[in-house]
């Protein structure tokens, strides 16, 4: 089971810890079991080829690198766990896992060597962690939306693949609980709630009412959101961000905008417009793929999207 932890600042504070004893010494032999360089010396095992601050500088060095802008928190970590129950995976297993969650992760797509730079670290048997910098090695910057969805795909892959106990399943409706870096900022700010919570209400109210993407934007920007369009090459609406007045970030330089899946799994827009885009009837589905009539069953998908 994936889980994503909050992304930071510190590169070499995190290796620290992941190669150190733990909390309560409970980290044992900590090595590295993958990383983008196959041939990356491991600081745990050939500290006179590698050092951890080495290691750090050479992870930092795209994100130093960069000409525009850098990531405020540019450090991306990962936990990937497996059941108590299950088999001890071997190094090379753990590869494997790591190697295919950067990849649907949007940070190092199979292939890409400009992607960006990431290790795996095995600290304890049933686990690793995945620590990446959020520059690609080209300079641009990765795509990573909608990261722990896809990760949470891939391990039900692994799972059936080598006979593991599945996890629990993601829920897609929770909402995500604020950071307690939110909680801190609403306090100061004599809110009674972080922003983050007002927006989801907020959103999920205007979500409900909605008729269309048009209508659904407009209610947002008539509760005095600031409310931001993702538009697509051929200029349609294919995502939104809002903020709330007044949550600023960097000194007050800028919005802290929040993606609609951001907020809650449901709340992107696909999901959105599932609400008042009525579903296919087994007749638009045979006439928008004739094939079907002979070898599927009617309505056997209910959405036009998804069907091959």
């Amino acid at each position: 089971m994936p889980k994503k932890g909050e992304q930071g600042a510190d590169t070499a504070g995190l290796l620290a810890y992941l190669f150190g004893s733990g909390d309560r010494d409970e980290h044992t032999d900590p090595h590295i079991v993958a990383a983008w360089d196959p041939a990356l010396p491991c600081p745990a095992r050939t500290p006179d080829r590698m050092t951890l601050s080495g290691l750090a500088l050479l992870l930092d060095a795209p994100v130093d690198a960069l000409r525009g802008p850098r990531p405020v928190e540019h450090v991306w970590h990962v936990s990937v766990r497996n059941a108590p129950t299950d088999r001890t995976l071997t190094d090379a297993e753990w590869a494997t896992v790591a190697a295919e969650m950067v990849a649907v992760a949007g940070i190092a797509p199979h292939g890409d060597e400009q992607a960006c730079r990431w290790v795996a670290v095995r600290h304890a048997p049933d686990h690793i962690h995945i620590v990446a910098t959020l520059a690609r090695q080209d300079g641009r910057h990765p795509r990573i939306r909608g990261d722990i969805v896809r990760m949470h795909t891939a391990a039900r892959g692994f799972e059936t693949a080598w006979g593991l106990s599945p996890m629990s399943p993601l829920d897609e409706t929770a909402r995500r609980a604020p950071a307690t870096g939110e909680k801190e900022k609403a306090a100061r700010r004599g809110l009674s709630e972080p922003a983050r919570e007002t927006l989801q209400r907020t959103v999920r109210q205007a979500a409900a009412l909605a008729t269309d993407d048009t209508d659904f934007l407009n209610r947002l920007r008539d509760a005095g959101l600031r409310v931001r369009e993702h538009h697509d090459e051929n200029g349609a609406v294919d995502g939104y961000a809002v903020a709330l007045p007044g949550d600023r970030a960097d000194h007050g330089s800028r919005p802290v905008w929040f993606s609609g899946r951001t907020l809650a799994y449901d709340l992107s827009l696909p999901r959105i417009r599932e609400r008042y885009e009525p579903a296919l009837t087994p007749a638009d589905i045979t006439r928008a793929h004739p094939h079907l009539r002979s070898s599927s069953p009617a309505g056997a998908c209910r959405t036009h999207a998804g069907c091959g």
